[in-house]
């Protein structure tokens, strides 16, 4: 059983302006976000160099038991940054529907998880058949969000929603 599940949803801290008020009429439901995050192609990840710059390149992934997996070089600069430092954002490309996840990206070690993740790359993606451990050189990372944001544009701020994890 997966333990990663949101534990409570709120209102997101937003400045003023934004017009967030504390009512929870037309929160938006988790699944909502996890339909999005399970159906998106692309994912750009976010993290942050040695010296403190921003660094976002957009990835390709998988959304299984509410961790999001992904793979890079070992050599890529987003690998490099998020071994020296595991902090992650994570968003997709909408900024209709967004969707906006803060965690910590692990490395993902362990074989059945591994097989697990590309089998569900090469469903996702086709023409995409990785190796079950995605072959040297390449790092699969799990990103367990510890906090998400989400909202519609179409109904902003009402649909302005923010969950926290574990």
């Amino acid at each position: 059983m997966n333990t990663n599940q949101p534990r409570r949803s709120e209102r997101p801290q937003m400045a003023k302006g934004y017009g967030i008020d504390a009512s929870r009429a037309g929160l938006l439901d988790w699944e909502w976000v996890a339909s999005r995050l399970e159906g998106a192609r692309n994912y750009w990840i976010c993290s942050t160099r040695p010296d403190g710059r921003p660094h976002a390149m957009p990835v390709w992934g998988v959304w299984l038991d509410t961790t999001l997996y992904f793979g890079s070089d070992a050599q890529a600069v987003k690998t490099k940054n998020l071994l020296a430092d595991a902090r992650v954002n994570v968003h997709l490309e909408s900024g209709n529907e967004a969707v906006i996840l803060e965690g910590n990206a692990e490395v993902v070690r362990d074989p059945a998880r591994l097989v697990q993740t590309a089998a569900a790359y090469a469903q996702k993606y086709p023409g995409y058949t990785p190796e079950p451990d995605f072959g040297p050189g390449t790092v699969i990372f799990a990103v367990k969000p510890h906090k998400a944001l989400a909202w519609r544009e179409s109904d902003f701020p009402t649909s302005a929603t923010r969950w926290f994890f574990e």
